[in-house]
């Protein structure tokens, strides 16, 4: 589907870099310029944003030697990571809490979620070795309308003036997985233009809760891109990018009542081509910013089962956006005044074959937003800001959302802040229209489904002292979800104002009561000695339904990095450990209790949460290591899961033990 137009895009792209690219900074940092944390076209000063900021580093990325995007997301204060299976499996994000579908996911700027699924699939998203993220937490509806109720994550590739020349990747390692990346950026002139590749290609392992399987589930995934800036004057740039993602990904069924069984010829195949144009516009030396765009993505997921396509959908997304900022300096005081505009459409159509009995209408929703943002710099000690958004949706009722943050510098030593907003989340096509009429589990949509709306606060306070070598910090946050939608399968619970479905068939309801979600966030990185650093997360969550615990995010979640440079840096040795605790889940598989022996620890649950697993805690300790043979040759190892821990991070989706790689990097 995508390959014609991504050849095309690729020779039509002309762009300019994002606005500003922020200073290097360990996680929970505060430091250099972010661009996600404003609809200003001149980003922010990170350090100057009263909400929870992380930036994950292109050093911090190589160090950890990080392939999938996912992954390195396990170290973010606030995160639960879950993947069904193995590499390639669907794989999702809930941050403080919240559902999947709750963060709004950019690469590269461009918005990533799938049209018709509402939420970004982790699972496709190979690392650039010289990437960075940019992570806010918190609700940014104000800035960005729906989907960004938990938060932002905006995946970014740098520009060939961040990252000249030429960088080639090559590795192996087990389950006879292969992978590589390539990457050349050059400057002509006002022309910066990079293009990139990474490709992954495993057999996997033998994914199975039940004795006697034999199938190895593997994956395919590519992903393509080309991005380039044109300096038209001193005032004037264009930019643009283009992506293409390819995964091909096996599957096994699940059999109610038996789990996972081996199941040959289940795969399903996703495509997504992305896309993104604009133009940034300085006027009155640098006061007055203008930024134009026009950004799309058209994906596409087939579902197979014995090798025949079983289910299937698309979607397109189209979005224009300007957004202008008015600086005004008056001695210590900077104002900043930012108003926006966006214009998003999004066509979506279940195309599964007509023996799922799916609704196969093509159907487009438009939505139009407006923002008003103020922001108010008292020197470099104090300042505060908010935002107003207005969106206007020809199938919703039309909503408004408002944030704002302040932050106080007592010393070099102490930061204080404070952020609080609401956010929306608009139901998804599956929601509103069903997936299938017919067959042995139909779901029926409906069409009268309330967007998600939230309100949250959060306070922290940041610490540094000897000299910056040591950087502590801590935030406390709360939320409140309203009408969040659920799968009503039948039985008690139904709320009255949800139409009751047809017998042996479920629906999408909102519920009556809310979702509350607390807790605190604590991050820390010390400089030991130059060439010795230490860095760590931990999350304390409370995240309840109706006064039940949620699944699939666990109360207690924490990480560590140790990281050493010896031989005056030429070397470099990383410890990454990764606890989880213990965690409930849906039992959707329909294995019975007493569990199979090769379910270690997995327990049934009981009282109120009966019906649901607990799934045990678990430890992933990941070591690896690598060597510059010169200026331009580098060689690396690393292992993940050394200690080839039994996990469980989705209910009958065994995951993968000790896994060892070696590969080498060539720069020119």
């Amino acid at each position: 589907m995508a390959t014609k137009y991504f050849l095309g895009a690729a020779v039509a792209a002309l762009l300019i870099p994002q606005p500003a690219w922020a200073a290097e900074v360990d996680d929970g940092g505060v430091e250099g310029v972010i661009v996600t944390g404003t609809r200003s076209p001149e980003g922010v000063d990170a350090a100057k944003v009263g909400a929870s900021v992380t930036v994950i580093t292109p050093e911090q990325m190589q160090d950890r030697q990080v392939r999938l995007v996912s992954d390195v997301l396990r170290d973010v204060p606030g995160f639960a990571v879950s993947r069904t299976g193995a590499i390639g499996g669907l794989t999702a994000v809930r941050v403080r809490g919240a559902e999947g579908n709750h963060v709004l996911t950019l690469i590269d700027g461009i918005e990533a979620a799938d049209p018709f699924q509402g939420e970004y699939d982790f699972g496709q998203l190979l690392s650039d070795d010289v990437a960075r993220i940019e992570i806010l937490r918190g609700p940014q509806s104000a800035l960005y309308g729906s989907d960004a109720i938990a938060g932002v994550i905006n995946y970014i590739t740098p520009t060939a003036a961040e990252q000249p020349g030429g960088r080639i990747r090559v590795e192996a390692g087990s389950h006879r997985t292969f992978g590589g990346a390539a990457r050349y950026g050059v400057v002509l002139g006002p022309l910066d233009l990079v293009l990139n590749a990474d490709v992954q290609t495993t057999d996997g392992y033998v994914m199975q809760t039940l004795p006697g399987g034999r199938r190895k589930v593997g994956s395919e995934l590519e992903n393509f891109g080309a991005k380039a800036a044109y300096d038209v004057s001193d005032a004037l740039r264009l930019r643009g990018v283009v992506r293409y993602t390819n995964t091909h990904a096996e599957t096994n069924s699940s059999s109610f009542g038996r789990g996972q069984v081996d199941s040959f010829g289940s795969y399903s195949d996703a495509v997504s081509l992305f896309w993104f144009g604009g133009a940034d516009l300085k006027l009155l030396e640098g006061a007055w910013t203008h930024s134009l765009s026009i950004q799309g993505l058209d994906a596409e997921r087939n579902g197979y089962s014995a090798n025949r396509r079983s289910s299937g959908n698309e979607g397109v997304r189209t979005k224009a956006s300007y957004a202008t900022t008015w600086r005004v300096e008056t001695g210590d005081l900077v104002h900043r005044l930012t108003g926006a505009a966006d214009w998003e459409k999004e066509t979506y159509q279940n195309t599964s074959p007509p023996s799922a009995g799916a609704d196969t209408t093509r159907r487009s929703i438009e939505n139009t937003g407006l923002v008003a943002q103020y922001d108010l710099e008292i020197g470099d000690n104090a300042g505060l800001g908010g935002a107003v958004r207005h969106d206007a949706n020809d199938f919703f009722a039309d909503a408004t959302t408002w944030k704002a943050h302040a932050f106080y510098r007592f010393n070099d030593m102490i930061r204080l802040r404070a952020a609080a907003g609401t956010g929306i989340k608009n139901p998804s096509q599956t929601e509103l229209f069903g997936f299938n009429a017919t067959g042995p589990f139909p779901f029926r949509g409906n069409p009268n489904l309330k967007p998600e709306t939230s309100r949250s606060w959060e306070v922290g306070a940041d610490l540094s002292f000897a000299d910056g070598r040591v950087r502590l910090g801590a935030t406390y946050f709360d939320a409140r979800l309203d009408d969040e939608i659920f799968t009503y399968f039948g039985g008690a619970g139904r709320p009255t104002t949800c139409p009751a479905p047809p017998a042996n068939a479920s629906t999408a309801c909102n519920r009556e009561f809310k979702s509350k979600q607390h807790g605190v966030e604590l991050y820390g990185d010390v400089r030991i000695v130059e060439s010795l650093t230490l860095s760590g997360s931990y999350t304390d969550l409370s995240a309840k339904e109706n006064g039940l615990e949620e699944i699939r995010r666990a109360p207690h979640i924490g990480s560590a990095n140790l990281t050493w440079r010896p031989l005056d840096g030429r070397a470099t040795l990383n410890l990454n450990v990764r606890y989880n605790g213990r965690q409930l889940d849906s039992n959707f598989s329909g294995i019975a209790a007493p569990f199979p022996a090769s379910l270690p620890d997995v327990k049934p649950a009981t009282g109120a949460n009966a019906g649901k697993v607990v799934l045990p805690s678990f430890t992933l300790v990941n070591v690896a290591a690598s060597y510059d043979i010169d200026d331009h040759v580098e060689v690396y190892a690393r292992v993940e899961n050394l200690l080839s821990d039994d996990y469980y991070e989705v209910f009958a989706f065994p995951t993968d033990g000790r896994a060892a790689y070696v590969g080498a990097r060539v720069k020119f």
